[in-house]
């Protein structure tokens, strides 16, 4: 296939401008989405009760929620955990919830009047201080990572490509999160930890295709900065689409049948696997152009010996 050929001339760089327009107008909606509806943060962080009921016998989804309105616990979050008879249930934290044996207590009974084979495996509490501090935590933990990575792009290459690197990773995290407020999904620590992950996977990916791009400047006589970008995406393009490709089908497998606990993990690293490739193809290596990379940044600096100047 063509595409996978190392010696195709693809013109992706000539597609920038439609591609950086796409690219920025989609930052523009996500930070709206962000802004405006805000994610559906989970247990995890806004803090409440977590129960996990079982049953004898097999029981709908759709029946414990109904117990639950009956009883007042209106809008529980409610989801089945792998099988028929055991389901989890989590109420967010309100004034009244403040003890989370009594409020376990009272849904088991609401459970009960429903169903008397109704029994509880466990009840977790989490407040809402501890849920604030995991979210600046994470906060915190996304912006050290990609401080780290600039950093490491800036002495392993040069200034231009960790500029490009920040803003490619800036861009990735960005659309991510707009797509999970635009879902509404629910947004827990897996899917924290999973978006750090997609963070490191999708920088790893720049740094093979900048790699590329310093070979061919230092191997290219005279290099323009155009026909090198475009031959470095072109000869890394087959490793990127497999590795990626092979990533994804691994992530798909764990969502259709990891079950419920990790399919905020899965889909966040599918999501994020699909944006990381196309900014890695047409985001990343665009700015890299536009901030003037050339031959001469890439060059090793020596220093001159003035015993070698007065050789004939």
């Amino acid at each position: 296939m063509e595409l996978f050929n190392p010696n195709s001339r693809i013109d992706f760089l000539g597609a920038r401008k439609i591609s950086m327009t796409v690219s920025v107008v989609l930052i523009l909606v996500s930070i709206g989405l962000l802004l405006g509806r805000g994610l559906n943060y989970a247990l995890d962080f806004t803090g409440g009760v977590l129960v996990e009921a079982t049953y004898k016998d097999p029981v709908e989804v759709d029946q414990v929620r109904e117990a639950l309105d009956t009883a007042g616990f209106h809008n529980a979050q409610v989801q089945s955990l792998g099988g028929t008879r055991d389901v989890s249930i989590r109420l967010q934290s309100l004034a009244e919830q403040k003890n989370g044996d009594k409020v376990a207590a009272d849904v088991l009974a609401a459970l009960k009047a429903k169903r008397a084979d109704a029994g509880m495996k466990r009840h977790d509490f989490v407040g809402p201080q501890v849920g604030s501090e995991l979210k600046s935590d994470g906060i915190v933990a996304a912006v050290f990572v990609m401080i780290g990575i600039m950093i490491y792009i800036g002495i392993r290459f040069e200034k231009r490509f960790a500029i490009a690197a920040i803003a490619s990773e800036a861009h990735d995290t960005i659309l991510t999160l707009g797509f999970f407020a635009l879902t509404h999904m629910e947004f827990d620590l897996t899917v924290l930890a999973s978006l750090l992950a997609v963070i490191g996977y999708s920088i790893n990916d720049k740094v093979v295709v900048f790699d590329r791009v310093r070979e061919l400047f230092r191997l290219t006589r005279k290099a323009d900065s155009h026909e090198i970008l475009n031959r470095a995406i072109n000869q890394t393009l087959s490793r990127t689409i497999m590795t990626s490709l092979l990533t994804a089908i691994a992530m798909a497998a764990l969502y259709l049948l990891g079950g419920p606990a990790v399919h905020g993990f899965a889909l966040t690293m599918l999501v994020g696997i699909v944006i990381g490739t196309l900014s890695s193809i047409f985001f990343a290596n665009p700015i890299l152009y536009w901030l003037g990379v050339s031959k001469t940044d890439l060059m090793p600096v020596t220093k001159e010996n003035p015993a070698l100047a007065r050789r004939p």
